[in-house]
């Protein structure tokens, strides 16, 4: 069986805990206790969560883990000594060691992550870099394996990383029982953007965000103004002006972070020749998807698809 300890502290917060969900279901798809969970803290004690919540941890100690996690919390702040100087030593007794969310300030605190690459949320991810400059962090990456440290994203990013790990240890087949049982995708690829383009245009209107979840749905399909318009109620002209005002964007400049979303999504999964990635993402052919992912992520498709894979080999 193998032994996953999760590290609470004061101020923890607990969307933390949605990661020990995937080991439960786990158990429950496995149809044996593969897993066996521990919150662990400091002191042994009861600990506060940011919300206010308590829960009951046991004492860090010298006792052996395969996987050790530690969460995020509200506030960044300065870790215990003693705390410290336990994680210095997981790596010596674990398999793997962990961060989700800010957490990753606590292993970079503790020099775990010094010359390995790393994420957290980007809301934090330029200050994780000025403060430990030996970290390689990268702020637009949903969860990274560097070796045996494992580090993700905020808040339900650390579901992907948990995902990763099951399917490490217990096979794909697995980590998609438990992904459905969770109602979400089987999991992001770890080097997908944290960064959505639904989110980051942000419609105003119900007419806009119409437009723009029909043009998700119809990728495949030239996605003319005429169309949106169409889809959204309004004339072409009048869709033009109000998307570009609750936007900042043109709907082409859309339609294409869209398409390349999707595409990128689509390339990292690996199952889909180029040809059938361009077609079906919208791309009326590979070269066009290729000048595409490098307006938006300076790399070819291919390259994607090998980061992806080398991901998933570690």
């Amino acid at each position: 069986m193998r032994r996953i300890g999760f590290v609470a502290f004061p101020g923890y917060q607990v969307m933390s805990f949605a990661v020990i969900t995937v080991f439960e279901y786990a158990n429950l798809a496995a149809g044996e206790p593969v897993y066996d969970v521990r919150l662990l803290s400091e002191t042994g004690e009861s600990v506060r969560t940011s919300i206010g919540i308590r829960v009951d941890t046991a004492p860090l100690d010298d006792s052996e883990y395969d996987t050790l996690i530690v969460g995020g919390g509200a506030e960044i702040e300065p870790s215990t000594p003693g705390l410290l100087t336990f994680l210095r030593r997981a790596p010596e007794r674990c398999r793997r060691v962990a961060a989700t969310c800010t957490g990753a300030f606590i292993l970079a605190e503790a020099g775990l992550l010094d010359g390995r690459r790393a994420t957290t949320h980007w809301a934090h991810a330029r200050a994780l870099q000025a403060r430990f400059p030996k970290v390689k962090v990268d702020e637009d990456r949903i969860f990274i394996a560097d070796g045996p440290v494992w580090t993700s994203a905020g808040m339900t990013a650390g579901i992907d990383l948990a995902l990763a790990m099951v399917e490490q240890d217990l096979g794909i087949e697995t980590a998609r029982a438990v992904a459905r049982k969770l109602v979400v995708y089987h999991r992001r690829a770890g080097g997908q953007s944290q960064f959505s383009a639904l989110l980051e245009l942000e419609p105003k209107s119900d007419r806009i965000q119409t437009a723009l979840a029909y043009a998700r749905r119809h990728l495949d399909t030239p996605l003319t103004v005429n169309a949106l318009a169409e889809a959204a109620h309004l004339s072409p002209r009048q869709f033009s002006r109000a998307f570009h005002a609750e936007t900042g964007q043109s709907p082409a400049k859309a339609v294409e972070h869209l398409r390349v979303e999707a595409a990128r999504l689509m390339m990292e999964e690996g199952r889909h020749p180029i040809d059938d990635v361009a077609r079906q993402t919208g791309f009326a052919d590979p070269d066009r998807m290729r000048r595409a992912f490098l307006r938006a992520f300076g790399q070819p498709p291919q390259v994607i698809r090998r980061n992806a894979r080398a991901e998933a080999r570690v």
